[in-house]
């Protein structure tokens, strides 16, 4: 099992910056596939962006593409989203997601509000 702690939310204005952190438990990060999600309000759960085991494969949703970036670091256990030219339609909560096999671990969320 792994805990999954998100940090680096905040009210940033629009064109700016963020870095999203999340901190997991456990000897065996690095067995899984990572992501972040994001849930607006009113809206449902949606991808935002995936990284495989080793970090040499990235994925993202349309609507970030270009503008942020997931990486990995396994030997300190950490995902990062890097949130770059953001957009007040990029508020939402945060989540930090970890998949192994049929395992499926979430984190607590962080709130993104991108000001207009």
């Amino acid at each position: 099992q792994v805990q999954l702690l998100e940090s680096g939310g905040g009210l940033v204005q629009a064109g700016g910056s963020l870095r999203l952190s999340c901190a997991a438990s456990g000897r065996t990060f690095s067995s899984y596939a990572m992501g972040w999600f994001r849930q607006a309000p009113g809206k449902e759960r949606e991808f935002v962006a995936g990284v495989n085991l080793s970090g040499g494969t990235t994925y993202y949703a349309d609507s970030v593409k270009g503008r942020f970036t997931i990486s990995r670091d396994n030997a300190k256990n950490t995902v990062y989203l890097q949130m770059n030219s953001l957009k007040p339609e990029d508020t939402a909560v945060y989540y930090c997601n970890a998949v192994w096999g049929r395992a499926d671990y979430w984190g607590q969320g962080t709130q993104v509000t991108v000001s207009s």
